[in-house]
This record gives C-alpha cells, sequence and structure tokens, in this order.
C-alpha cells in the first residue's frame, strides 16, 4: 500500500501554487518550491504554517484553510505527476497480480479526482482518504481499513510512505513500514530514526524488496 502525496505523485507543484496564490491574495511574496516542498506531506496545515508563519491554533487559521482548499482544488493537476520510476513499479505489481492500494490523508473530495485524473482509479485495489475513517494516521485505522477492503491480513502487507506518520501508523498496524526517501520527507527528526524496516531511493527499488519478501 502508498501514500499518495510524495510517494506515488509528485503533488507538491500544485499544492505550492495554490499557497502562493494565496500568499499573494494577502499582499506577501510567493515562496520557492525547494522551500514547500518538505512541508508539501503535511497538506495544508504544514503549507499555511511555513507561509504564514501562524500555527493550527491562530483564529486565522481555518479561514485560510478553506481559502486554500478552494485554491487546491480548483487546480488538482496540472503539474501533479506520478514519480519517475512508479508507473513501471505499478505495471510490475499488476503484471504479478500483486495487489496494492492507496491510503493518504488526504480528503476524499482531493483524493477521489486526483487518483482519477492520475489514471489509477481503476487499478488501486482500495483508495483510503484522511476522512475515510474516524482517525487519520498516525493512527493505524485507515491501514487496517484498507487491509480488510483488500482481504489481507495486516502482516501481509508493506506501507510506503514518505512522512513518519506514515512509518507510526504502519507499525501501529502490524505492517512493515518502507521509507520513501526520493519524497519529501516531512518530518524535523531523520527518516532513519523513523519506525521502519527499509528505506528506498528510487520507487524500482521495492521491486527488491518484494523479492526479499517472497
Amino acid at each position: 500500500m502508498f501514500d499518495l502525496d510524495g510517494t506515488l505523485a509528485d503533488t507538491a507543484p500544485d499544492l505550492a501554487h495554490a499557497l502562493n496564490v494565496l500568499l499573494e491574495q494577502y499582499g506577501n511574496a510567493p515562496l520557492p518550491l525547494d522551500q514547500l516542498r518538505p512541508r508539501a506531506s503535511q497538506g495544508a496545515r504544514g503549507l499555511i504554517e511555513e507561509g504564514f508563519k501562524i500555527s493550527i491554533n491562530d483564529p486565522f487559521f481555518e479561514e485560510l484553510k478553506e481559502q486554500f482548499y478552494t485554491l487546491y482544488q480548483n487546480n488538482l493537476c496540472s503539474q501533479t505527476r506520478l514519480f519517475i520510476g512508479v508507473p513501471e513499479l505499478l505495471d510490475y505489481l499488476d503484471l504479478h497480480h500483486i495487489p496494492w492500494g492507496i491510503v493518504t490523508n488526504k480528503f476524499k473530495r482531493f483524493t477521489d479526482p486526483l487518483v482519477s485524473l492520475l489514471g489509477l482509479t481503476h487499478r488501486s485495489g482500495c483508495i483510503v482518504s484522511g476522512d475515510s475513517y474516524a482517525r487519520a494516521k498516525p493512527f493505524p485505522d485507515p491501514l487496517l481499513g484498507a487491509s480488510e477492503e483488500l482481504q489481507l491480513i495486516p502482516e501481509e502487507l508493506v506501507y510506503v510512505g514518505d512522512d513518519e506518520r506514515d512509518m507510526i501508523a504502519a507499525q501501529a498496524a502490524g505492517m512493515a513500514g518502507i521509507i520513501a526517501r526520493y519524497g519529501y520527507l516531512g518530518s524535523d527528526k531523520a527518516p532513519e530514526l523513523w519506525p521502519h524496516q527499509a528505506i528506498i531511493e528510487h520507487p524500482e527499488e521495492l521491486i527488491r524488496f518484494i523479492h526479499y519478501l517472497q
């Protein structure tokens, strides 16, 4: 199973675009993509914190978040692309009849149309969003729900993600966690310190890990 932002797809350009439009609407200078990319896995919260230098507890935060959501929803997939190597990896999984799915903290209103625009809707065995269950990652609920949808026990699954919350959720669900180092790595802690079973530098490296498990 895969996280979406920063693992399957490079969504940072479109997320950053939405934030920069919002910043400019309030008279602020846009920020470079390189500065925003590490916050992309944290969604609206991380990007607004980075751009406006306010916390989630600020009374203005909710208003900014809703404006950000509107801007992003209107521009979901202009520059978003699957990471290099992901199409080949998914082709391999499909060719060898290895089931796979998507588990993301992105809300369903964004996940479903984006996955469709990326051409993955009918290929993925499950698509679980951040509001599919009462608790999102780092809680294990979405991963456990996805395992039920795939009709597999958690111990038979691996979860690939680029955020510390992904690895915490995988560990809590009893799944092997694989860190996608090519992703956004949105954490103050070095990835090597996150709970994990493996680290991959490129999506196609996962094929070697699958061979090892077999």
